[in-house]
């Protein structure tokens, strides 16, 4: 059923109303694996020039002149792009961005069927819910493709009908996650830091092979908690293993996995979607028992500082969540905050772990570093017994040696 106060329109009177903006809108959109195909395919034909704000951006979005990328995460579709607009910020502080500084003129929804008065953005909560906030106090308009194949969701994932102006009835596919096969370095990184995961924690993992593994190796433990930024079919796994904590909601900001993994939240009261403000806000990280954040890196220095968003001084990705769950890991009652890399980057054939990093810093002073070779301990020690660490348990024999002669250079090893 459509809410009464929620104008449906067609997408022919949707076009209509995008060719009148003003020219060149930002559009802020759903982005990860959210993406409004429907709307952002109107406006690529309504609109001459635009400005295309999304976080992660998958490929299929629309690519010609005349439109501009935005965005503080870089995701495939804009990586490299000549007409990227990158904005750094972490993504606790975007809401801010958008309040004070890149105002949407349009916001783009993906959400769900109607239920009652309300629809849910589903999977991809993230920073909507302050895009809507932006939009709505500057003469913005907030447009909804409603979706039946998208789960409802609760929090701050349910919009209500006086918060969208209108609503186009689409149905499209999501986005499934393929199944990933873990290669051994990443089972063995996943194998390490499992073994330093206690009962009673609370984990924040990405996605990729390495949290997959670190989840696959948590099927002993008993009362885990979810608090995240985003979370896969992992989560599922252990929720069907009986090993997570079932008094405490799951509370993440968005979600990418299987069709299994989106059955399972339609109308799922367990699972809480929240806005980034909330999950990404350390005061809030910091409050979770045993805070267990678990992140990657592209490279990591002696000084155990980490690069996680730039190639060859090119932006590659971005801060994401990565720097707010650190420091409220940090400090997090038993909390730890883990590094995740390969020891050895196999195409660029390289050591991943550098005496001093030239490229960008994204985080740094982290309770661990973890490659397929140990697990270094790093907070609590001095930066000598730190670089040590480093050297003797993270990075690749083959290059331990040239490592300890630049610390000794550094004044790090006598």
């Amino acid at each position: 059923m459509i809410p009464s106060g929620v104008r449906v329109i067609t997408p022919e009177q949707l076009s209509s109303i995008l060719a009148n903006l003003p020219p060149n809108p930002r559009i802020v959109a759903s982005g990860n694996f959210a993406t409004p195909k429907t709307l952002l395919e109107i406006a690529d034909k309504a609109i001459p020039e635009f400005r295309l704000h999304m976080l992660n951006a998958q490929p299929g979005i629309p690519d010609r002149e005349g439109i501009t990328y935005e965005t503080a995460f870089v995701g495939e579709a804009m990586r490299r792009h000549p007409r990227l607009s990158y904005i750094p910020t972490r993504l606790s502080l975007l809401p801010v961005l958008y309040r004070d500084h890149y105002r949407p003129d349009v916001v783009f929804l993906h959400a769900s069927s109607p239920r009652f008065d309300t629809v849910s953005l589903g999977t991809e909560v993230n920073i909507l819910p302050a895009a809507i906030e932006a939009a709505r106090a500057h003469d913005g308009i907030v447009i909804a493709q409603s979706n039946s194949r998208m789960p409802y969701t609760y929090g701050d994932a349910q919009i209500y009908e006086n918060e969208i102006d209108y609503l186009v009835e689409v149905d499209e596919p999501l986005a499934i996650k393929p199944p990933t096969p873990l290669n051994e370095v990443a089972q063995e990184i996943g194998t390490r830091i499992a073994a330093h995961i206690e009962d009673n924690s609370t984990l924040q993992l990405g996605i990729g092979g390495v949290p997959d593994a670190v989840l696959a190796g948590l099927g002993s433990r008993k009362g885990l908690r979810i608090w995240t930024e985003m979370f896969s079919d992992g989560v599922l796994d252990l929720h069907k293993a009986g090993v997570l904590d079932d008094e405490i909601l799951l509370t993440a900001s968005f979600v990418f996995g299987s069709q299994e993994l989106y059955d399972w939240l339609n109308l799922n009261r367990k699972v809480r979607m929240m806005r980034t403000e909330r999950t990404n806000d350390p005061s809030q990280i910091a409050r979770q028992a045993k805070m267990t954040s678990i992140n990657g890196a592209l490279e990591i220095d002696l000084f155990d500082q980490a690069n996680a968003s730039h190639v060859r001084g090119q932006i590659y990705s971005g801060f994401g969540g990565s720097t707010d769950f650190i420091v409220g890991s940090l400090h997090s009652r038993g909390g730890k905050s883990f590094m995740a890399l390969p020891s050895w980057h196999a195409k660029a054939n390289v050591s991943t772990i550098v005496s001093r990093l030239t490229s960008n810093v994204t985080s740094f002073q982290h309770s661990f570093v973890a490659t397929e070779h140990g697990i270094a301990d790093c907070f609590g020690h001095s930066q000598n017994e730190q670089a040590r660490n480093i050297i003797d348990k993270a990075a690749h024999p083959s290059v331990r040696d040239s490592l300890r002669e630049k610390a000794r250079e550094f004044g790090l090893l006598s």
